[in-house]
């Protein structure tokens, strides 16, 4: 047998001793990224500008002023309105979501100064359960919206989600209904409403909130649509458009207004609530 030189030895040693994750392919553009230089770039790729999703504290912590967060509406808990069960019962389901993510639902609501102006803030949390639309996002997004109303505060929404939660059925899909009744007294009150989709934003939040805001900003290459690509394709049996249902291709078609980098979203905000003089 064949033994390794003292300084072969010693590289190869150096080599087991890199922690793991240290490095990450870019799904857009291959280049191997040091993550913690994508961190610090707001978790964008250095290289090709793609957008990392991220965690709704992580979005907190990017739109709101340092320290101004102020979390409401944190006692709500989600149960098992229906005793849901499919290969794993959705109360275990639930508590290894709140392991995992040390959060107790999919959302983070409260308020907050974006670039000193004061508003209120919904960002969801695509760590936790992908995102979906459950009874307690829905009621903690609608008191939000609310809360704004009544204090005359601009609200800031930012959506990412695979849609509505299945294992609450129909007490999910009637969170469409409630969060966009709250949305129509905020406007009827003179409100602002500025929405921002991320990716991806499918499903019923696409259906309902996502895209009742009074000014709608998207992330670059968001994937942003009610059901998948693959599935409208099979259901129609056409080829799709190129670049169907990105942040690009709905802002040509006049659904959003404005394709925002990451980086700029913060300015792009407090400047959308110095026009409309909120």
């Amino acid at each position: 047998m064949t033994q390794l030189s003292g300084s072969k030895a010693e590289v190869r040693g150096a080599e087991r001793r890199v922690p793991e994750g240290l490095w990450l392919r870019c799904p857009s553009c291959s280049a191997m990224i040091y993550r913690k230089q994508m961190e610090a770039n707001g978790h964008v790729c250095p290289e090709c500008s793609h957008h990392f999703r991220i965690s709704a504290v992580e979005r907190v912590k990017q739109l709101a002023d340092e320290g101004s967060f102020e979390a409401m509406f944190t006692g709500l808990v989600t149960t098992d309105p229906l005793g849901f069960t499919d290969l794993k019962a959705y109360k275990d389901r639930l508590a290894a979501e709140q392991k995992k993510t040390g959060q107790r639902e999919g959302v983070q609501t409260g308020r907050c100064f974006i670039k000193g102006r004061p508003a209120m803030l919904a960002c969801l949390d695509l760590t936790f359960f992908m995102g979906t639309l459950s009874s307690v996002v829905g009621e903690k997004i609608t008191r939000a919206i609310e809360h704004a109303t009544e204090n005359d505060l601009p609200l800031v929404v930012v959506s990412c989600s695979g849609g509505a939660r299945m294992q609450e059925s129909g007490y999910s899909l009637m969170q469409m209904a409630k969060t966009s009744a709250a949305l129509a007294r905020h406007a009827d009150a003179g409100g602002l409403y500025i929405s921002v989709l991320t990716d991806p934003t499918t499903g019923g939040v696409s259906a309902s909130f996502a895209m009742l805001g009074d000014v709608i900003f998207a992330e670059p290459k968001a994937l942003i649509g009610f059901a998948g690509p693959r599935v409208i394709q099979q259901t129609i049996r056409q080829e799709l458009p190129e670049g169907f249902q990105t942040s690009e291709f709905l802002l040509k078609a006049g659904m959003v207004d404005r394709v925002v980098h990451r980086h700029e979203l913060r300015n792009e905000i407090a400047r959308v609530i110095d026009y409309c003089g909120k």
